[in-house]
């Protein structure tokens, strides 16, 4: 793991990011980039009238000010953090930077959303998911020496899932993790005989070209099962692919990477199909 991205907003749970990110460069030597998008239109910073280019100015100033006082905390004492301020809050922008500087992870901070705010809005962390082609690591909570020693990988073992599969096994080895295979069994039209699971799973592993167990649970829903097992199992993270579906198709459908990401209360790993 050499480029980390942590975009920051100055809240408590963009610092949980930063401090995890923190503790993963200082492991693993990479390198960390704290991105922070102001919300600024382009009438605002394009416009002839001084008064909006003064407003805009200001706003940018008052930014590396908060990055001036948030990179002299304790916590990131000799710790080599670059800067970057962007003008605009596009969430497909974090995966334009990260692409730029080759990163290897976007680590997110997260408070999470329920109910309608989660329909109509969503969380910041899920619009980045949503769009990062590089994988995003969800954190709600900061916890002292944080540590990666066991990913629980969660999918429905189809072909789509190779890729994801394949990065997470090359993620969990940069790292030196254990990297944990489950598939959740469900009631409905979806429920597979133990028979038929294995059929799918050793399909799957042979065309990966790898020998790992993996485990089937039962579950009444394949999210409430993905978290109950990773929090069973003690897992440091669960790690899941995501479509990053958007419009009437992600209303209708649905996202599973995305609606983990934000109920979770482990850390969430997610890697685009």
């Amino acid at each position: 793991m050499k480029t980390i991205i942590v975009p920051v907003d100055f809240s408590e749970q963009s610092e949980n990011a930063l401090k995890v990110a923190v503790t993963l460069s200082q492991k693993h030597g990479a390198k960390i980039f704290a991105l922070h998008m102001l919300e600024l239109s382009e009438a605002l910073i394009t416009s002839p009238e001084g008064m909006q280019q003064e407003q805009a100015l200001f706003l940018i100033k008052l930014a590396e000010k908060r990055f001036k006082d948030l990179l002299e905390k304790p916590y990131l004492k000799g710790v080599k953090i670059t800067p970057i301020i962007k003008h605009f809050k596009v969430f497909s922008e974090v995966n334009h930077i990260a692409l730029e500087h080759r990163a290897d992870l976007v680590v997110m901070g997260s408070h999470g959303t329920d109910g309608l705010e989660e329909i109509f809005i969503g969380s910041n962390a899920e619009k980045v998911v949503r769009n990062s082609e590089v994988p995003v690591l969800v954190i709600k909570d900061y916890k002292e020496n944080f540590e990666i020693k066991r990913i629980v990988f969660a999918c429905d073992f189809m072909d789509e899932n190779l890729g994801p599969f394949k990065k997470a096994m090359d993620f969990a080895d940069s790292v030196g993790s254990e990297l944990q295979l489950v598939y959740i069994n469900i009631p409905g039209n979806e429920f597979l005989s133990t028979q038929d699971a294995y059929r799918r799973i050793s399909s799957f592993l042979q065309k990966a070209k790898v020998g790992k167990e993996v485990k089937i649970y039962n579950d009444y829903s394949v999210e409430e099962g993905v978290m109950n097992y990773g929090e069973h199992c003690n897992a440091d993270v669960i790690s899941i692919p995501t479509h990053g579906r958007k419009g009437l198709s992600r209303f209708f459908r649905g996202s599973l990477g995305e609606n983990i990401a934000n109920r979770s209360k482990l850390p969430v790993l997610t890697f685009k199909i």
